[in-house]
C-alpha cells in the first residue's frame, strides 16, 4: 500500500463544523446525560421511599448550588433531547430535508430547548420550588 499523508477517512480536520453536525453531536450526549440523570431520580424515589430525614437530605443536596445546575442542565438535556426527537420525527415523514430547512429545524432545537429550560425554572424559582 503507498504511503499517502492524507488521512484514510475525513475527519474533524476536513470538515467544516455545522449547526446540523452540533445538533447531532449533542442529541447523543443528551440522551447519555438524561441516563446518567435518571441517578438523580432514583435517588430521591428511594430517599422519599425511606423516610423524612433521608428526603430532607436528599432536598439539601438538590437545593444546593451545584444541585440546581445540575437539575437546570438535565432538565435542558431533557427538553433538548425532546424537541430533537420531534424534528427528527417531522424529518421521518420526509419534510424538512432541504438544505435551509434543516438549519432552520436545528436551530429551533437549540433555540426552543432552551426556552422551554427558562420558562420551567422561571417558574419553579418564583413559584418556591427547588428551595
Amino acid at each position: 500500500m503507498a504511503d499517502t499523508q492524507r488521512p484514510i477517512s475525513p475527519h474533524l480536520q476536513i470538515y467544516k463544523w455545522q449547526v446540523q453536525m452540533v445538533t447531532s453531536i449533542v442529541h447523543r450526549a443528551t440522551g447519555i446525560a438524561l441516563a446518567v440523570g435518571i441517578l438523580m431520580i432514583v435517588w430521591g424515589l428511594l430517599s422519599l421511599a425511606a423516610g423524612e430525614d433521608a428526603f430532607n437530605q436528599f432536598k439539601i443536596c438538590m437545593g444546593s448550588p451545584l444541585g440546581i445546575v445540575l437539575l437546570i442542565g438535565w432538565s435542558w438535556a431533557l427538553y433538548y433531547h425532546l424537541c430533537n426527537g420531534i424534528r427528527h420525527l417531522i424529518q421521518d415523514t420526509g419534510a424538512g430535508y432541504a438544505i435551509p430547512q434543516f438549519v432552520r429545524s436545528s436551530w429551533m432545537t437549540v433555540i426552543g430547548s432552551i426556552v422551554l429550560t427558562v420558562i420551567t425554572w422561571a417558574y419553579v424559582l418564583t413559584a418556591g420550588g427547588a428551595a
